[in-house]
């Protein structure tokens, strides 16, 4: 109970402090009618992600709000199926090649708009910049030209809000039925609305047009089970905004914090420059240039685990299990948390250390040490979005720019669905000369 209160006015300094006194062991947390095991060693996340993972289930708190939003995230999702078969299509080598082109074409655009608004003396706020691009980037593959620019940014604007407005009351009162009003709820449910009134009409379309496009609004609308059945316009919608969030929210927020991790570390950002001329020079980042920037994809590792932008993730316990000899009671909540099993001394040394070379091609580590993706089977589809787009739109953005930190005061995260920056991330964007 000491805990509650710092949780109530700084949840993840509160948090924090929660996981260095376990110090990756299994502890039980008295919150009052909430009363959570927290598992952060990766001996026990394999447990609980790969080896019985059918017993720890996407289920209660975070899921039940964000249901809302994205529809069925639990494991019984009838549609899941379908979604399946579509998401293993879209992942595949071809179409991951297919994707990275269209990635490249709208990124290059994006940036080439961001540079005509900005004005060189004059900063542009990173966290809605990276936004706007991310999100251009990321709905074309999932619906095509069958949305504005504008509507795009409506969609930002939409989302921004949704993953904002009420997920912190509802994580840390989760017993509270969703009858029940909490501050937040009203824009929250505002924001749902306006996602329908968006993609709804989209999907209707596709189908009336016959779903022959390679988007993912068509996929889904083809896509049939074992049985042969499809699925129906909710599922398409659902499918498509859970892609999204899983596509856009880590990238919009890592590529927000990387400044901050730059501008204090000139070593780390004077060798990421270098590789970025090295490898791009004057060309237009492409999917041919990936394999070749090493350094930033370690970067871009090293700012997840040390922000660990999805900092919570619990689970229902579906029945009685035992961990390193901890009885888990059915029923229960379980939590899973990168952002303490990224500051575990025992697994990371110096935690605190900003270091992209903890992930060099030779270093290695228990499987489960890292999660930013989640782990086992249930991993997060975002990952090979967020490694395609987020060192495609650092590549194209420092191909033409050196971006200058303008806060005086280091970047704090702040607790949503997932971390963002607390305050505005304000960089300059000087023009490269060449």
């Amino acid at each position: 109970m000491r805990h509650l209160g710092s949780l109530l006015r700084n949840p993840l300094e509160g948090f924090e402090r929660i996981g260095r006194d376990a110090n990756g062991e299994i502890v039980r947390l008295n919150l009052g009618p909430f009363r959570p095991y927290l598992v952060t060693h990766p001996d026990h996340l394999q447990h609980v992600l790969r080896d019985n993972v059918e017993n720890y289930r996407r289920e209660g708190m975070m899921w039940k709000p964000l249901a809302r939003l994205t529809g069925d995230a639990s494991d019984v999702d009838p549609s899941w199926p379908v979604k399946r078969k579509v998401f293993q299509t879209l992942l595949s080598g071809p179409s991951i090649a297919t994707i990275a082109d269209e990635m490249t074409a709208t990124i290059a655009e994006a940036v080439d708009q961001l540079a005509e608004r900005a004005a060189p003396d004059e900063p542009v706020d990173a966290f809605a910049e990276m936004t706007r691009v991310v999100y251009r980037t990321i709905i074309r593959v999932l619906v095509g030209d069958r949305i504005s620019l504008s509507q795009i940014d409506e969609l930002g604007h939409v989302m921004v809000t949704a993953t904002t407005s009420s997920f912190r009351a509802r994580m840390l009162m989760p017993f509270v039925p969703l009858s029940i009003p909490l501050p937040g709820d009203r824009a929250f449910n505002a924001c749902v609305q306006a996602m329908d009134d968006l993609v709804y009409p989209i999907v209707r379309e596709a189908r009336r047009d016959g779903a022959a496009g390679h988007d993912v609004v068509s996929m889904m609308i083809r896509a049939r089970d074992d049985n042969g059945n499809g699925v129906d316009d909710k599922a398409v919608r659902d499918g498509v905004v859970g892609l999204f969030v899983a596509s856009t929210d880590t990238t919009v927020s890592a590529l927000s914090f990387l400044w901050d991790a730059l501008d204090s570390h000139p070593d780390v950002r004077a060798r990421l420059y270098e590789e970025i001329d090295t490898v791009i020079g004057t060309d237009v980042p492409s999917f041919d240039h990936l394999p070749k920037l090493v350094y930033t994809k370690q970067l871009l590792q090293e700012v997840l685990r040390r922000y660990s932008v999805a900092w919570v993730t619990p689970r229902t316990i579906a029945a009685d299990d035992v961990i390193d000899g901890v009885r888990m009671h059915a029923g229960s909540t379980l939590i899973i948390s990168p952002y303490l099993t990224h500051r575990l001394p025992g697994v990371w040394p110096d935690p605190d250390v900003f270091d992209p070379e903890r992930f060099a091609p030779d270093r290695t580590r228990h499987r489960f040490a890292y999660t930013a993706f989640g782990g086992g089977p249930n991993q997060c589809s975002g990952r090979v979005f967020f490694f395609l787009e987020a060192p495609l739109i650092l590549a194209t953005l420092l191909s033409r720019f050196r971006p200058v930190l303008q806060n005086k005061t280091p970047i704090e995260p702040r607790v949503d669905i997932t971390l963002k920056p607390r305050e505005p991330v304000l960089i300059r964007l000087r023009p490269i000369k060449r």
